[in-house]
C-alpha cells in the first residue's frame, strides 16, 4: 500500500492516467511551504537523490542539407515526430510521456550562426490527452529565436494529430542558448509538462573561441514533476495558479550525478518548470560564473554566489573543478525563492562527482574564466533611443479567476479574430517597457517573442548581476516593477507576450503586439494564415 505523506496544502486528486486532475480552490502559497511530498508512490518506489548516472539529451542530425536559393545560405533539414511513448524516471516504475521524437526532454539541435533550420513537426499524437480529453493539437515555438510570426509558435497557429508543419528558422542572431517547446492554446502547460521541451544551441566564433565545447559544454534541462501510485506523471495546478512537483529531474533524470574531470565545464541551464523557480547554489559556496542570458553572452562575466531563476529562462554559467580533490562530490543545489512549494527534497538539484581522468589541457578553455566576453546590439541600445514608454501590469482578475496583462487576455485576442493588440510599436523603433506586478503573492516571469531586451532597473535599482546580458524573459517578482529597453526587428507582424508560470498563461495571461503594421494594413505572414500545417500522408 502506498505511504500517506502529508501536505500543507490540500490534498491531490489522482487519477490513473498520464496526469492528474486537481480540484478545489486555488492555493495562494504566500511563502515557500515546507511539506514532504506530493507524489503518492510507494516509498519504495519514491527516487532519491544522487541514485542515477546524469544523461545528456541526445544531438539530432539533420536528414539534408542544402541551399536557401534566395540568398546562398546553408539549410538544415531536421524531422521530429510529437508521440506517446514511455520514460524510465523512476526506480522501477515506467512513465507515460509525449514527447519530440518519443524523448523525454526532446533531443537537442545543434548548428553554427548563419546556418538556417527547416524543422518539420510531425503531430502523431493521440486525438485526446489523457487527462481531461482535450485536443491533442501543438503548436511549436523555437523561444529565443527572432522567427517570422508564421513560425513563431503563434498559440492559436495549431497543428492537429495526422498534420505536420514546416517550421523555417533564420538563425542569424549571435550564439544562444535557445529551446523549443509546445505552445498549442490554453494546453502549453500540460503538454510542456508532459514533455514536449528540449534545447537548441546556436554558435558562433567568438563563443567557440571563448567558452568550452563539445563534452565539455552541457545542457542542463531542470523540472519538476509529481508523480501518481502507478508511474504516471501528476498534474494539479491549484486552478490555473502553478505547480510544484517533489521530484526534481534533470534531462529526465532524479537528481543525477555526474562525473567531471578536474577543469572548466559550461552549463547551459534552462529552467523547464511550468511554475517552479530556481536559486542555484554550489555547496562548496564557490561562485557560479555567469557567462550568458537568454539571448547569448553578457558583455562581461558575473560571479555570483547564486541567482534567481524563473521557468524559460536560460542561463549559461562557468564551474570552476580544477581545485576540487579525486573522489570529491559537489552538490548543485536550490535555495529556493518566495511563493514556491517545497518538498523534502526540491534544495537539491544534481551533483558532481570528481574524477581523476586526465585533462587535456592544449585546449585553451580547461582552465580559461573569461572577463571580458561579448557585447550584443540589446545591451548597446540606451535610453535616450526610446521613442515611447509603455506600461503593463500583470494580475490576477479575483472575479473572473483569470489572469491578465492590464485587463487583456488571450480569450480577448481570439475575440476579436486576433486583431487586438496592446501595443503598436514601429519596424526598428526602440521602447521602454516598465511592467508591475502588484497584485500580491505571485512571481511571474513575462516573455517576450521576437526581441531581446535589456533590463534597466527593478524597482528603481540597478539590475541584478546575473542578468545583465541580453533577455528575452524577466522574472517579475513579488511588488516588483521591472523597466525593459528593446528594439522591435527585425520583423514586422503580430508577437505574444506572456507569463511562463504556464497555468498562468493559459488561464489567461498572454496578449500579443503589432509590430510596423496597422491593423487595416493586410500582413502577408498573419501567422493564422501564412503557413498552415498539412495533412501527413505517412501517418500511421
Amino acid at each position: 500500500m502506498p505511504t500517506s505523506r502529508p501536505t500543507s496544502r490540500r490534498q491531490v486528486l489522482l487519477l490513473g492516467g498520464l496526469g492528474v486532475l486537481g480540484a478545489g480552490a486555488a492555493a495562494v502559497p504566500t511563502r515557500s511551504v515546507d511539506a514532504k511530498s506530493v507524489s503518492r508512490l510507494d516509498d519504495r518506489e519514491m527516487p532519491r537523490p544522487f541514485r542515477v548516472p546524469f544523461v545528456q539529451a541526445p544531438i539530432l542530425e539533420p536528414y539534408a542539407t542544402g541551399t536557401d536559393a534566395a540568398d546562398g545560405a546553408p539549410v538544415n533539414y531536421y524531422r521530429l515526430t510529437e508521440k506517446a511513448a514511455v520514460a524510465s524516471i523512476l526506480p522501477r516504475l515506467t512513465t507515460p510521456i509525449l514527447g519530440y521524437n518519443g524523448l523525454f526532454p526532446g533531443p537537442t539541435i545543434s548548428l553554427d550562426q548563419g546556418t538556417k533550420a527547416v524543422l518539420r513537426i510531425r503531430n502523431q499524437l493521440p486525438a485526446q490527452h489523457p487527462l481531461d480529453g482535450h485536443a491533442l493539437s501543438t503548436s511549436t515555438h523555437l523561444h529565443g529565436s527572432a522567427s517570422l510570426p508564421q513560425y513563431d509558435g503563434y498559440a492559436s497557429d495549431i497543428t492537429n494529430p495526422g498534420f505536420y508543419k514546416d517550421y523555417r528558422y533564420p538563425n542569424f542572431q549571435p550564439a544562444r542558448t535557445l529551446w523549443y517547446h509546445d505552445h498549442g492554446v490554453h494546453f502549453t502547460a500540460q503538454n510542456a509538462y508532459s514533455g514536449l521541451a528540449a534545447q537548441y544551441h546556436m554558435h558562433d566564433p567568438l563563443e567557440r573561441q571563448l567558452l568550452p565545447q563539445g563534452r565539455y559544454d552541457v545542457a542542463l534541462t531542470v523540472s519538476d514533476a509529481m508523480f501518481a501510485e502507478n508511474g504516471s506523471l501528476g498534474y494539479d495546478d491549484n486552478t490555473h495558479s502553478g505547480l510544484w512537483g517533489d521530484v526534481i529531474l534533470v534531462n529526465g533524470k532524479p537528481w543525477p550525478v555526474m562525473k567531471v574531470q578536474k577543469r572548466v565545464y559550461r552549463f547551459r541551464i534552462l529552467n523547464c518548470s511550468i511554475s517552479r523557480s530556481l536559486r542555484p547554489t554550489l555547496s562548496t559556496g564557490a561562485p557560479l560564473i555567469m557567462v550568458g542570458t537568454d539571448g547569448g553572452l553578457m558583455p562581461a562575466a558575473q560571479s555570483v554566489a547564486n541567482y534567481r531563476h524563473a521557468g524559460a529562462e536560460r542561463y549559461e554559467v562557468l564551474i570552476d573543478f580544477r581545485k576540487y580533490t579525486t573522489g570529491q562530490r559537489i552538490e548543485l543545489r536550490n535555495l529556493s525563492n518566495k511563493n514556491n512549494v517545497d518538498y523534502d527534497f526540491t534544495s537539491k538539484i544534481m551533483a558532481f562527482d570528481v574524477t581523476d581522468e586526465p585533462v587535456d589541457t592544449t585546449d585553451p578553455t580547461w582552465n580559461r574564466i573569461p572577463t571580458t566576453l561579448v557585447g550584443s546590439e540589446a545591451m548597446s541600445l540606451t535610453p535616450a533611443q526610446s521613442v515611447k514608454t509603455r506600461r503593463f501590469r500583470v494580475k490576477r482578475n479575483d472575479i473572473t479567476n483569470m489572469w491578465t496583462i492590464n485587463d487583456d487576455s488571450w480569450q480577448d485576442v481570439i475575440a476579436s479574430a486576433y486583431k487586438r493588440v496592446i501595443a503598436d510599436p514601429s519596424l526598428n523603433s526602440v521602447e521602454i517597457w516598465e511592467i508591475e506586478n502588484s497584485s500580491g503573492g505571485w512571481f511571474h516571469p513575462l516573455h517576450i517573442h521576437l526581441v531581446d531586451f535589456q533590463i534597466l532597473s527593478r524597482s528603481g535599482r540597478a539590475p541584478f548581476a546575473y542578468e545583465r546580458g541580453p533577455k528575452d524573459v524577466v522574472y517579475v517578482g513579488e511588488g516588483e516593477t521591472v523597466r525593459l529597453l528593446m528594439k522591435f526587428g527585425p520583423h514586422q507582424g503580430v508577437y505574444m507576450m506572456h507569463c511562463h508560470n504556464l497555468p498562468h498563461e493559459d488561464h489567461d495571461m498572454m496578449a500579443q503586439f503589432r509590430v510596423g503594421l496597422k491593423e487595416t494594413d493586410y500582413d502577408v505572414n498573419d501567422p493564422m494564415t501564412a503557413a498552415r500545417a498539412v495533412w501527413d500522408d505517412e501517418v500511421g
